[in-house]
């Protein structure tokens, strides 16, 4: 059995938490993972979840929420080892507000910094979402830097030997933006950026267990020549990591056309797989197992042995078959639901109307205590067919 717990905080005044199948954060005495929130807040004269206030506002709220949790696992802002900033699109020309209040709120301490950039999110008037991991201490330091600029450099060690880089883009260290036009030769600076980063700290792209890359709609048609780019720079020692890809409407600045966040580890990497021969000539594997965590590939409702994408027009359906596919991937590294800490779930326009239905899917499939979570809309995904995709994470016993 996994040694997470459920974060229970006495008093939570935002919302009541029980009624979800996703728990605030899992905690352990050492390591936390935090759901994603918003600013949203139930007003009990409308009976509905409302966000209120613009950037400022609404990230304290979300910092709010995130120092309640975290007091109840015994830990504060100090412990915090990573954070993932979702931030819409009509949130953006406002991030600087969001960087302003973190800068505050951590009062020196300073995690690695993941910059998603979202269509929207599930509270549509919601301008950010915030995800943070947690280790005792605040992990351990590997390399810092000035981060108000999107050409970071600051990379944590976190929970069981993972290595947070921040979100790696094509911009160079003054700013501007590399091979303009060209979306694989982006993607090649973006992962060298990252061996560039590992290099730094004693390690190498053959230590990445993820690499979830964020690209755009015009990208679709190329986006198959990475892998060429992948099977250069990654899986040197015999194990592609873990991937997922999706596509947003815009990204970090103009002239940027992909995205990557890649999480390393260091411990020797293992694949798992359950038979499924479409990966063998993939780049990338649908789990890898790095010392006690199991970090895996994002997920769609997609047949392994036709490679057809399934359930058209049924997001319930495709969350069904979807999670049927993670818990396979569970069930081959020798555990069940119980050990997922981490979901996120990107969810197309199409989807929204019939999103609700997918929290059946969750209770049906996953296990108490349910994992953390964070949910965005994106533009589309690689396979139009797709409405939603999940990337998970699970700690073994």
């Amino acid at each position: 059995m996994s040694k997470f717990k459920a974060i229970e905080p006495s008093v939570y005044p935002w919302y009541k938490y029980s009624d979800y199948t996703f728990s605030l954060g899992l905690a352990t005495e050492t390591d936390a993972f935090i759901s994603g929130h918003t600013a949203s807040t139930f007003n009990a004269e409308t009976g509905r979840m409302i966000v209120v206030g613009g950037m400022t506002d609404q990230v304290n709220t979300a910092y709010d929420k995130i120092e309640c949790i975290l007091e109840a696992a015994g830990m504060t802002f100090a412990d915090i080892t990573r954070v993932v900033e979702n931030v819409t699109i009509s949130g953006l020309p406002h991030y600087a507000e969001a960087q302003a209040v973190r800068i505050a709120r951590f009062a020196g301490h300073t995690p690695t910094i993941s910059t998603v950039m979202v269509d929207a999110l599930l509270r549509p008037e919601a301008f950010i979402e915030i995800e943070v991991y947690t280790t005792k201490g605040g992990g351990k330091k590997l390399n810092s830097g000035d981060d108000l600029a999107w050409a970071r450099n600051t990379v944590t060690e976190g929970h069981d030997g993972s290595v947070f880089l921040p979100t790696l883009l094509p911009i160079d260290k003054d700013g501007n933006v590399v091979h303009e036009g060209d979306f694989v030769a982006q993607y090649r600076y973006c992962l060298e950026r990252g061996g560039e980063l590992l290099s730094q700290v004693g390690l190498s792209l053959d230590n990445a267990v993820t690499t979830y890359d964020y690209s755009m709609p015009e990208t679709r048609t190329i986006y198959g020549k990475t892998s060429r780019v992948r099977k250069e720079l990654l899986g040197g020692a015999g194990v592609f990591p873990g991937a997922g890809g999706i596509l947003m409407s815009q990204l970090h600045k103009p002239g940027v056309l992909v995205a990557i966040d890649l999480v390393a580890s260091h411990h020797p990497l293992k694949g798992v797989n359950p038979g499924w021969k479409r990966y063998d000539t993939l780049s990338y594997t649908p789990g890898v197992i790095a010392g006690k965590t199991l970090y895996m590939s994002g997920f769609a409702s997609l047949d392994m042995e036709t490679q057809e994408a399934t359930h058209a027009g049924d997001i319930v359906a495709q969350a069904q078959s979807t999670y049927e596919a993670i818990l396979l991937v569970l069930k081959e590294a020798g555990v069940g639901p119980e050990a997922l800490v981490n979901t996120i779930e990107y969810v197309v326009p199409e989807g929204l109307k019939e999103y609700r239905g997918v929290a059946k899917v969750r209770e049906n499939l996953l296990a108490k205590p349910w994992p953390s979570s964070t949910g965005a809309l994106c533009n589309s995904l690689l396979r139009p067919e797709f409405l939603l995709e999940v990337f998970p994470l699970a700690v073994l016993p």
